[in-house]
Formats: structure tokens, sequence, C-alpha cells
């Protein structure tokens, strides 16, 4: 038995040395980041790089100084908050939808729906900006929030999840009378909790981190988000990337956490959505 282990050991090694070097290189520019945050402008840009910082922690305040950071902060938890929210709901509806109900036209809507996915993004910034104009939504909240409720990516995912389900869960509802939105609400749903937590997780990783999109929509700094807001740290002719690094690492903080803790249920989550 040992003799085996051992021979599975050896032949495991290669792929663990390149799997350690990816997590390095994965890490590096992070640890670099750390790095720089704690450094002087005159470290920051000193060739050869300094590799153990004088730990200046006035950065940090900085940041405070010169972007209103706590405001920003509170504009990215509610545009996050209010995208994640809507996408679990209207993304699990229409991918329940696709996966368990029978209508005419059904599988071209979701194909044309899935088209949506091959289109870049960019493509409908002038439509969404003109309909957010419109609206007189612009350097709002609202504005932030309404172009991510609903994504073709997180409806497909839902939908794999919904059919890897029983059937015969569903059928016994319909059994007992229930409608089909009863059904969806008091059985699948709870069900689903693997894939909604991983859509929750990534939904609230794709928008902590949108940028193009409200720096084209908002132009006061009260009202964008974080990942907007830290743009003005970076000056036309000079940056001092000590101060930019400070405020990325404070901005990427709580998101860590969040990753962190919900880790497992994001894995767990796209495995069972793939596992069909």
């Amino acid at each position: 038995m040992r003799n085996g282990s051992a021979l599975r050991g050896g032949r495991l090694w290669p792929v663990h040395l390149v799997l350690a070097i990816g997590a390095a290189a994965m890490v590096m520019p992070f640890f670099w980041q750390v790095l720089t945050s704690l450094k002087t402008f005159t470290e920051a840009t000193r060739t050869p790089p300094v590799w153990i910082p004088s730990f200046e922690w006035g950065n940090f305040t900085k940041v405070l100084d010169e972007t209103p950071f706590l405001q920003q902060l509170g504009n990215t938890v509610v545009m996050t908050t209010g995208r994640t929210l809507a996408q679990l709901l209207f993304c699990s509806l229409a991918a329940y939808a696709f996966a368990r109900l029978r209508f005419p036209g059904r599988d071209v809507i979701f194909v044309a729906l899935l088209s949506v996915l091959m289109v870049p993004g960019q493509l409908f910034l002038i439509p969404q900006y003109q309909i957010i104009q419109s609206l007189g939504w612009l350097n709002t909240l609202p504005g932030l929030i309404a172009p991510g409720m609903f994504s073709a990516f997180g409806t497909f995912m839902m939908r794999q999840f919904f059919m890897t389900l029983p059937a015969e869960v569903e059928e016994a509802a319909r059994l007992d009378g229930a409608n089909p939105l009863r059904i969806f609400w008091s059985v699948m749903l709870p069900l689903a909790r693997p894939g909604l937590l991983a859509l929750g997780v990534l939904t609230v990783l794709w928008s902590w981190n949108d940028l193009m999109w409200p720096l084209i929509v908002n132009t006061d700094p009260e009202s964008m988000p974080l990942s907007a807001g830290l743009s003005a740290l970076q000056g036309e002719h000079m940056t001092d990337y000590p101060v930019l690094m400070a405020g990325s690492l404070m901005a990427s903080a709580p998101i860590i956490v969040l990753f962190i803790i919900m880790q497992k249920q994001l894995i767990q989550g796209i495995a069972f959505t793939g596992s069909k």
C-alpha cells in the first residue's frame, strides 16, 4: 500500500510542480501590489526594484484624503447588491422556463439568448447610454445597476443547473396541485441553492470590478463606484503608484474576503452545473 502511494506520488510530482508555478505566477502580482502600497514614491520607481519597502502606512490615509473613498465604497456595495439580487431573480426565472417549461419557440429563443454571449459588450454601450440618458439616470445609482440586472451567462448557467435536478420532485409537486410558479419558488429554487450561490459570487466579482460602464454613465466622483473612482489617483503626467496601489488594495480587500468565505460554495455550484 505504501509502495503504491509512493509510486503515485512520484508520478504526480510534475503536476504539482506545474500547479505550484502557476499559483506563484498568479499570486505574484498581488504580492507586488502589497509591497508597492507600502513604499515611497522613490522606492516604487527605483531601478532595480526595491523588494523591502519602508512601510509607508500613510499611503492608505492619502487615499481617503484624495478621494471620497467611503462614499464610493457605499456606491459599490449598493450597485453590487442590486445587480446580484436582480440577476439571481431574473436569471433563475428565465432559466427555469427554458429548462422545465414547454412553450412554442423555446429552443429558438434560447439560442438567440446564447448568441448574446458572442457579441462584444462594448457594442451595447451606446444604446444603453441613450436609454439611461432618456430616463434621466445619469450620475445615479439606478443608472449603474440597471444594465447589470440580467445576463445571458447567468441564465445559461442556471438552466444547466435546473436540468440536473430530478424530474420526480417536480412531478410530485404538480400532482399535489402546485402551479409552475409555486413549483419554481417552493421546490426547485431551494434545490438550486448551490447554483444560486455560484452565480451570486460570480456576479459580485463582475459587478465589483466593472469599470467601463461606470466611467461612461457617471462623471461625478460622489456617484462613482470604487472601480471608476480610483482612476482619479492616476495623474495625467505623473502617478503616485504607492497611493494608487494602496487604494486598489483597499478596494479589493472586501471582495477577497468574500471569495475566501464562499469559495467552497462557488466550486460546488459550478461542479453541479456542469455535471449533466
